[in-house]
Order: C-alpha cells, then structure tokens, then sequence
C-alpha cells in the first residue's frame, strides 16, 4: 500500500478531504522522522507498535576479494518493532478490531 493509498482510504473512511489528510499524514511521517534521527528518541504509537533506534557499535570487516579489513563506524538505525496485539492480529489468533469513534 502506498502513501497515496492510505491517504485515499482514510479520506472515505473520514468523509475528510484528501489535502488535510495527506497534510495529517506527511506531518506524522516527519514527527517520526524527527524523534529518530535528531532527537534519538522513540516512538511509542499504543495498540500498533513502536518506531526505535537501535544502535550499532564499531566493527571490522573483511572485503574476501581484495583481501582488505574495513572499518564499519558506529551508527543509529530506525526500526519498527509491532506490539503483541498486532503480532497476534497477523498470525489470526484474534479478530478484534478496535473502533476508535
């Protein structure tokens, strides 16, 4: 699904228009973006999962062909980690859905 899509569904869904959706939908995007990158911190979104940084030390590495060792520096990652609700969700062991009306 693009974000084109879910701007789509969510404006039917809403009955809102389309540019205040995309518009809701890209400031969210760039809060998430903005907690990670520059503030390090996580992102806890409850009942869908959670957006956190993971870091990774400094490493060597070996480059076989050229017989060389590399440097790999430390460095932060995003990643996304599901909450057991929606692990369960995906796996078909429950079917509820939650109404936030």
């Amino acid at each position: 699904m693009t974000k084109a899509e879910i701007v789509n569904s969510i404006a039917e869904k809403t009955g809102i228009g389309k540019k205040e959706v995309g518009i809701t939908v890209e400031a969210l995007m760039e809060e998430i973006r903005t907690s990670l990158a520059n503030n390090k911190e996580n992102v806890y979104l409850r009942g869908f999962g959670s957006f956190i940084v993971k870091h990774r030390a400094k490493k060597t590495a070996r480059n076989i062909s050229k017989n060389t060792t590399l440097v790999i520096d430390a460095h932060d990652l995003p990643a996304f980690k599901p909450c057991k609700s929606f692990i369960e969700r995906m796996s078909g062991k429950t079917t509820i859905v939650e109404d936030f009306e």
